[in-house]
């Protein structure tokens, strides 16, 4: 028997360190860059291995968790994530330092999926509430580290805050080691036959998509963000990157209601409520000719996209229950897959028609993703 606070516990300790993990290579570039004399094209080579890696084990973590239980997985990731940090600290060339971002996003993607779907287990109800704590811990993570950074980095080098935040994910995983998880559920033999089947369920091909969709709304507004409130509110640097941090806070305090006082919300509820929130962040965006609109507007973004990972999630796990892991991982890698793709279309459309459409790929987006909510929750209801 396990305890259900010990893994817990775990759960959303993994999940921090995949926040960690998702920023601490663009809080560093500037000195990798000094280090090895990186140009712009070779510092752009490390961020593409970083979404690689990722997409490998998110790819990798459901059918192993599902074969093997968590606690192996769980262990692996830890130890990769730890390498990866020692490694980008002290690589002595560009090649182990390629290899150590591969591993640092190889163990942060199976964190990312494993801790979800043992979440999603320990879960008997409110699935998407206590998805949605664990989403808090990932905030805690990705807001954390950079002011970390930013508070050590005039006593201590990069090299030593890596190698120390190294030693703790260590730690994580030989707490990992000494607790019990649940029992594997496919120990006798995975079941291939079923876990193909997958594909063919409208419903879970719905929320693949929906997280394309939510993945890569995250990805553009993290990464043109900025550029968009510089050219289209002209702000400075600081009062955009201000503003992209109270995004990152918006989602996470979110989040944290989602997991207390709304926990008792319908998933259907939560979901349309994030929806509206993200259409009012779009509109304000498009039409506010201010820094304030432009931060609530964010704020709101936040808000909205809070939802999507924790409710999904929670009704994939409801839906397969004996395949929680490999039904993660097929949703999980689609949502990567679009965080990539529509993130590199989005660059493609700033350069030939400049960054004032970022909204409007937004809006297209938040439109889509009413559409595929509306068909998912219909053919639920036609399932029941």
């Amino acid at each position: 028997m396990y305890k259900r606070k010990l893994v817990f516990a775990a759960a959303c300790t993994g999940m921090l360190l995949f926040g960690v993990t998702l920023i601490t290579l663009g809080s560093v570039v500037p000195g990798l860059k000094d280090k090895f004399l990186l140009s712009d094209m070779a510092s752009g080579t490390l961020f593409s291995i970083l979404p690689l890696g990722i997409l490998t084990g998110s790819f990798l973590f459901g059918p192993l968790c599902d074969k093997y239980g968590y606690k192996l997985l769980l262990m692996f990731s830890c130890f990769s994530v730890c390498v990866g940090f020692i490694g980008i600290a002290h690589a002595p060339s560009l090649t182990l330092l390629r290899v150590s971002v591969y591993l640092f996003g190889l163990g942060g993607g199976a964190l990312n999926g494993a801790t979800s779907a043992v979440m999603s287990d320990i879960s008997d109800q409110y699935k998407a509430a206590n998805l949605s704590i664990l989403g808090v811990f990932f905030g805690i993570g990705a807001l954390g580290m950079p002011s970390v950074l930013g508070a050590l980095e005039g006593r201590f080098s990069f090299e030593s805050i890596l190698t120390a935040v190294g030693i703790i994910t260590l730690m994580a995983g030989i707490y990992i080691a000494v607790i019990r998880f649940p029992p594997p559920k496919q120990a006798q033999g995975f079941p291939i036959a079923k876990s193909l089947r997958l594909v063919k369920d409208e419903v879970l091909v719905l929320i693949a998509f929906f997280l394309f969709c939510q993945s890569s709304f995250e990805a553009i507004i993290n990464n043109w963000t900025t550029t968009f409130l510089v050219k289209q509110i002209l702000v400075t640097q600081s009062y955009a990157l201000y503003a992209l941090s109270l995004f990152v806070a918006g989602m996470t305090a979110m989040r944290l209601l989602t997991g207390t006082l709304f926990r008792k919300v319908t998933m259907r509820n939560l979901l349309f409520i994030s929806l509206i929130l993200l259409m009012a962040g779009c509109l304000l965006l498009k039409w506010g000719n201010s820094f304030a609109l432009a931060v609530a507007g964010l704020i709101s973004l936040g808000a909205g996209l809070a939802g999507g990972f924790p409710i999904m999630l929670g009704m994939v796990g409801n839906r397969y229950r004996e395949l929680s892991g490999t039904a993660f991982s097929f949703v999980l890698v689609i949502a990567l897959i679009g965080n990539v793709l529509v993130n590199y279309w989005m660059g493609i459309v700033v350069y030939n028609y400049g960054v004032r459409y970022l909204v409007h790929v937004a809006m297209l987006e938040v439109l889509v993703m009413t559409i595929l909510s509306l068909l998912i929750f219909k053919k639920l209801k036609r399932d029941q």
